[in-house]
């Protein structure tokens, strides 16, 4: 990999999760393909598929939910809806994707059609423990741009009873040759409980504070001119095989790096939200090239907020992952058989930080990079994963925050894949 092609990302919007509530996905569906322009053949399309879904949720699953977002790439705009649940699973998945297989007797569409009318369409299932579906819409006809699958996906949800979601993710390119490629970020979105109000879906101003409107503090103009570093007062170590190793100061490599952050701001809320969002800002428009120089950067962001905890890594071409941390973001590398767990340092982002440390790791070709919140328990093993890791990464952390997702704060989850 050595240039921005070979790295896919594509910006991402949560707008609005369903619970129960298959007549109020359909419509919000509806209106979210007329918001964004997918055409009205694709935009029926769109809602029988969401349809299907959130009535199979309804019919068949426990604690299911359904999600609509908006993605975007740097040529257009689609739709993605992801249906998780929480048992009783498929036995079999060639079998229910075939036309005509109903377990309720109904004349739904089936999943089989739901992927034939999706550009992309992905399904995880596992006996006892439940489903796990993704589907992407793009207008017709679809840009070359919109095929494949991003390197980075993550998914975010509030707590119960809150409009707006303290947790953020953002990722981005980096070559050090030009300006950053359009970002991937997420935007928070409505809790799962209630269902989106008519200026969500149509694009107005919401009455109440959002993160993706909500000013950055005018301190993140005067950070972006002390952060820059020489190249002269740049080393590293490299890693050992199997083991971490502390680096003064990285050096990015050569080619394309993902840059990756994940930010949980403190309590939940409005005001959390405008920590998250300044955060992901900052990290959107900064010139930081290394994760340490993109906290540093954020930390002087976040003066003013209640501050967060955030995390950022580097994956570059050739395995090595550099990795900074503050505060109680969870983040691990998963592969087939194993999980091994990457220090952050004490403190709060934009209040309290200690002298910063990054880590340089290996990322094996088919593993993969998870951060999340502690709206996420820590306790999943690596074989939780075992069987999602050759899904998109958007389907890995919807599965992850429905296995381990407590409910009990704001939730987010961010998976990379190896960047080569």
């Amino acid at each position: 990999m050595t240039d921005t092609d070979a790295v896919r990302l594509m910006d991402c919007e949560d707008v609005a999760w369903f619970r129960d509530q298959p007549e109020a996905a359909r419509g919000a569906a509806a209106a979210l393909g007329r918001r964004i322009g997918l055409g009205e053949q694709r935009s029926s399309q769109l809602v029988l598929a969401v349809a299907e879904l959130a009535g199979n949720i309804a019919k068949h699953a426990v604690d299911g939910s359904l999600l609509l977002r908006v993605v975007r790439n740097e040529a257009t705009a689609g739709v993605e809806v992801l249906a998780v649940d929480g048992g009783p699973g498929i036995a079999d998945v060639p079998a229910a994707l075939e036309d005509g297989m109903s377990t309720a007797g109904t004349l739904g569409i089936g999943l089989g059609a739901v992927g034939r009318l999706a550009d992309s369409f992905h399904i995880h299932s596992q006996p006892g423990l439940g489903t796990v579906q993704l589907a992407r819409f793009w207008p017709r006809p679809a840009h070359p741009s919109a095929a494949g699958e991003p390197a980075v996906g993550g998914i975010t949800r509030p707590i119960g009873g809150e409009q707006v979601c303290g947790d953020a993710w953002a990722a981005r390119t980096d070559t050090g040759e030009q300006p950053p490629a359009p970002p991937l970020a997420n935007t928070p979105a409505p809790p799962a409980s209630n269902a989106p109000s008519w200026s969500a879906l149509t694009g107005t101003r919401p009455s109440s504070p959002h993160p993706r409107t909500t000013p950055v503090p005018g301190s993140f103009a005067q950070s972006l001119s002390t952060q820059n570093r020489s190249a002269q007062d740049l080393f590293a170590r490299p890693a050992r095989s199997g083991r971490p190793t502390a680096v003064r100061a990285a050096v990015p490599g050569p080619g394309t790096g993902v840059l990756v952050m994940s930010c949980d701001g403190l309590g939940h809320g409005p005001m959390a939200a405008v920590a998250a969002q300044a955060a992901t800002h900052a990290f959107r428009t900064g010139t930081a090239r290394t994760p340490e120089q993109a906290i540093e950067q954020i930390h002087r962001a976040l003066r003013g907020t209640r501050g967060a905890a955030v995390a950022v890594a580097r994956l570059e071409p050739d395995g090595r992952l550099l990795f900074c941390g503050v505060g109680n973001i969870t983040a691990a590398l998963v592969t087939r058989t194993s999980r091994s767990t990457l220090l952050s340092h004490p403190g709060i982002t934009g209040h309290q930080m200690h002298q910063l440390r990054t880590y340089e790791h290996h990322l094996p070709r088919h593993g993969i990079l998870v951060m999340h919140s502690d709206g996420l328990s820590e306790r999943w093993a690596h074989n939780d994963l075992t069987g999602l890791l050759h899904h998109p990464p958007a389907l890995i952390a919807a599965a992850l925050m429905r296995q381990a997702g407590t409910r009990r704060d704001d939730a987010s989850a961010v998976i990379a894949k190896a960047a080569r």
